[in-house]
């Protein structure tokens, strides 16, 4: 008997949107949408009686909300509210939003304000991970609908951003879905368009997607001034550093020619007098000579002037 009544009301709703001229609307995800209790042949005097209505492809028809209050256990209560005319607004709309609304005033059926919530979805497909896919992406682009014979036919057309049309795969007009392969390309990131247009080519809503490549292969001007300054900035490290180590050794190298030579001159001043072992004052005379010229030959090497002991 349960099952009876469901089914009969699922008929009701059939007919009454049949026979009522039901709305539809076409809206893209996250959009805001208000849908009208009133219509052409009724009017509503007062919120109080008002009801409404939500079947999606099921005979259970649920209640979204009631005279003024929004149903709290409906799964969309955070995003409906009621307006002063007793409109539905239901904001940042999902896929899962598509349905029939049914606006009723008390109990009379025949006066039932049906509309019809279409959405249309775009987004990319997830990536399988295969490294040879990464230089394109493909777009999936579907129409969520409730199922009614009397839906007039559409078809999803694809657009580049210069307005150019693109050839998709589409799956027939039932399921409304189409899927768009896009290539990778240098320079600016692209942005598509996905349209759902009727027989007439008149179109009903779109939705756009801009793609983001990150390609490490794609330089910016700004990234090549970068490197370029880089390079320039390690080359001139070891430019310096090249000049560092080549004064370094010279200087390393001229101290110790300095040393030979004073050394040379030292052992010349002690062949040249053989009488130092003989004459004791002498040599001392002698070696002081020595000390002197060898003293001076360092500090000539220096840039000093010797000075000679008191006596000499």
């Amino acid at each position: 008997m349960a099952r009876l009544e469901l089914i009969l009301i699922f008929l009701l709703q059939f007919q009454a949107g049949i026979n009522g001229n039901p709305t539809y609307l076409y809206k893209r995800v996250g959009e805001d949408v208000i849908l009208p209790c009133a219509s052409e042949s009724s009017s509503v005097t007062t919120c109080s009686t008002v009801k409404w209505l939500y079947n999606r492809e099921s005979l259970y028809t649920f209640t979204e909300a009631e005279g003024v209050n929004v149903r709290r256990s409906s799964p969309r209560a955070d995003r409906l509210n009621l307006d002063s005319d007793c409109s539905l607004i239901i904001s940042k709309i999902t896929a899962e939003d598509f349905g029939l609304y049914t606006c009723r005033q008390g109990t009379e059926v025949s006066q039932d304000v049906n509309i019809h919530l279409s959405v249309l979805t775009i987004s990319p497909s997830q990536p399988d991970g295969d490294p040879k896919r990464d230089d394109e992406v493909t777009l999936q682009c579907s129409l969520s609908k409730y199922s009614d014979p009397s839906l007039q036919m559409f078809s999803i057309r694809w657009l580049d951003e210069t307005g150019t049309v693109l050839l998709g795969k589409d799956f027939g007009y039932e399921s409304l879905h189409s899927v768009l392969t896009v290539k990778r390309q240098s320079g600016n990131n692209r942005r598509y368009t996905c349209q759902l247009v009727d027989q007439k080519n008149n179109v009903k809503t779109e939705a756009d997607y801009t793609t983001v490549f990150t390609d490490s292969t794609v330089w910016s001007p700004l990234s090549c001034v970068m490197l370029t300054l880089l390079i320039a900035g390690v080359i001139l490290l070891i430019v310096i550093t090249g000049i560092i180590i080549r004064w370094y050794t010279k200087r390393l190298a001229d101290h110790n020619n300095v040393r030979d030579d004073c050394n040379e001159v030292m052992y010349e001043n002690i062949n040249t007098s053989p009488h130092l072992m003989l004459r004791p004052s002498k040599v001392h005379n002698d070696c002081d000579d020595v000390m002197y010229e060898n003293m001076a030959c360092l500090t000539a090497k220096a840039g000093l002037v010797p000075q000679r002991a008191p006596g000499h």
